[in-house]
């Protein structure tokens, strides 16, 4: 068999597009520009290029982008005061820090300092716990891209085997937890994980989080699962030409593909994925800080 190709980015672009018709839905009848603000410490060039694409798609579909570029030895009480700034700006509903940060700056200390309600990346001690606890939270984009798509495949979850390849704070973990919340049967596996191939195996459902280029070959996946490939990895590509490289996933999509019934590619799956989920989660921050009714729509 040949899986189905999941294509994030035409999931992605219907996301966005249901976001704009809320935005102009919330400026037209309340008055209200739902605001983004993003920050980014030093000069990443993998970071600086996310965030940029983030504030085009923001003003694209409407939205207030407010970007604030720091430099990499900013001090720690100077980034604190920012962030202290936005939790106080009406105008801004989300904020983001683009991780990962210089080593001199705490990262749970910065990520806590963000007020719950305009954590929009879901990494909050109090959003993480909420989440684990079933109750309203913002969700981390990422895992929220990745159940929507799942969704969108396969309709209900119920009762479907799933297998988490990874157990970091932003993918594996809250991933484990949406899909407990939609009735999955969850394995977190890991690096640790005995007879991983066989737990792997077992799977309807395989999100490969893991962070390791290829990891997972074909003969992991159980005939005809549903196959969603978090992983972004670069790798020497001596076909194009010497020093030349190329995007692969933590899956070998050629023998995947050939055996599960539905994947996403990389690049084009997840990672168009968590933009979107960015501009949704949002609208919901401002919908939630106004007192309006949320979409059910973009929301889990």
């Amino acid at each position: 068999m040949t899986a189905k190709i999941i294509d994030g980015k035409a999931f992605a672009a219907t996301v966005r597009e249901k976001v704009a018709v809320h935005v102009a839905r919330i400026k037209k009848d309340h008055g209200i520009t739902p605001g983004l603000a993003v920050v980014l410490v030093g000069e990443d060039p993998a970071s600086q290029v996310y965030v940029r694409s983030k504030g085009k798609m923001t003003v694209e579909v409407g939205m207030n982008s407010y970007e604030h570029k720091l430099e990499i030895d900013t001090k720690e009480a100077d980034l604190l005061a920012l962030i202290d700034q936005l939790n106080n700006d009406p105008a801004v509903h989300a904020i983001l820090v683009q991780l990962p940060l210089p080593d001199h700056l705490n990262e749970d200390l910065v990520i806590n300092s963000i007020d719950p309600a305009k954590d929009v990346d879901g990494f909050h001690i109090s959003n993480v716990g909420l989440l684990a606890t079933g109750q309203k939270s913002m969700v981390p984009c990422t895992p929220l891209g990745c159940l929507m798509m799942l969704r969108g495949q396969l309709g209900s979850l119920s009762g479907l085997d799933a297998v988490v390849i990874g157990r970091s704070n932003i993918v594996g973990k809250p991933m484990a937890q949406l899909l407990i919340g939609d009735s999955c049967t969850v394995t977190v596996a890991h690096s640790r994980t005995k007879d991983l191939p066989d737990v792997v195996r077992r799977a309807d459902i395989v999100i490969a989080a893991v962070g390791r280029a290829e990891m997972v070959p074909g003969d992991w996946i159980k005939k005809g699962a549903t196959v969603i490939d978090v992983g972004i990895n670069r790798i020497d590509a001596p076909e194009k030409g010497e020093g030349k490289t190329r995007l692969v996933g933590d899956v070998d999509f050629t023998s995947a593909s050939a055996v599960a019934g539905a994947i996403t590619p990389v690049p084009g799956g997840v990672g168009p994925m968590t933009i979107a989920c960015l501009l949704a989660n949002t609208v919901t921050a401002c919908c939630r800080a106004n007192g309006l009714a949320e979409p059910d729509d973009l929301t889990v």
